[in-house]
């Protein structure tokens, strides 16, 4: 599978030329005040798990070889949907405190919109804790919080209370104010946009679910669409921003670590976007 290998060795060259880039020319201060998300372009310091060799690849998307559009997304949604291990909603919380881990403070989280580091056991349904965001808003099909995609860690992330209910059920778009208490991400009536470290990252999430999810079993068949306020209906926008997204925030080492925290301890799948983002546009052209 020499164009998976190839793909993943541009992904490293191309981090690992950006890093001495940035290295050379800036001098980045040493922290001071409250706790924030590490620089996640870094690999973790501790509690990191094994990467996902070459070869762990070629025989998990053996499958996906040679495929690409509608067949390479069919493809897909038959191996992350064989054999995965499904949470209870209970057993989120355990998950989110091990996948979302603050690489700097083991016993913290990184809140996906605010991107700051909270305590894990601050969980729950106060205005200053953390919750369980639904990335794809669980309105959005109306499955809810039992089993399948209301649990599906790979779209659950940690949230503040306050900033989790802002973002509400909004398809996700550009524009708008500032959100209170997460710099960076945006919001206006029907929309809204994350902070730039983590656009990528729901771009993926997104398109997970929409491969994960086809409706050929007792779960909605959940697509990715081009609009905004999509109420019930089993979609979500926009997609043509959410694909400059993640063209424009590749996977970093706190994602990809995410999703091997999931694959290893939690739900036995993977996330394909993650490990291969060059098929984004191979599927959503």
């Amino acid at each position: 599978m020499d164009f998976i290998r190839s793909a993943a060795r541009r992904r490293t060259l191309g981090a690992l030329a950006g890093t001495a880039l940035i290295a050379a020319v800036i001098q980045i201060p040493a922290s001071a005040g409250t706790a924030t998300a590490p620089d996640k372009s870094t690999p973790r310091a501790s509690g990191a798990q094994p990467a996902f060799s070459a070869a762990e690849d070629d025989e998990y998307y053996k499958d996906a070889e040679g495929k690409t559009g509608e067949e390479l997304k069919k493809a897909l949604h038959g191996i992350i949907s064989k054999g995965v291990t499904t949470l209870s909603y209970d057993e989120v919380w355990d998950a989110l405190k091990e996948t979302d881990k603050d690489p700097d403070n083991a016993g913290n989280v990184i809140l996906l919109y605010s991107g700051k580091s909270d305590s894990a056991d601050n969980n729950g349904g106060g205005e200053d804790q953390w919750n369980r965001e639904h990335v794809w808003a669980k309105s959005h099909g109306d499955f809810g919080t039992g089993n399948g995609p209301g649990t599906d860690v790979h779209h659950l992330r940690p949230t503040n209370t306050k900033v989790n209910s802002i973002r509400g059920s909004k398809d996700f778009d550009k524009g708008g104010e500032e959100v209170e208490g997460a710099p960076g991400s945006r919001t206006d009536e029907d929309s809204f946009e994350p902070r730039d470290e983590v656009k990528g990252d729901v771009a993926r999430m997104i398109l997970y679910m929409d491969v994960r999810y086809e409706g050929d079993d007792e779960f909605p068949d959940l697509e990715a669409n081009d609009d905004v306020n999509n109420g019930s209906k089993p979609n979500i926008g926009r997609i043509s921003v959410l694909k400059q997204w993640s063209d424009e925030d590749p996977p970093d080492k706190f994602e990809e670590n995410r999703n091997q925290v999931i694959f290893d301890k939690f739900q036995k799948n993977r996330n394909p976007f993650i490990d291969h983002p060059e098929w984004v546009k191979e599927i959503y052209k």
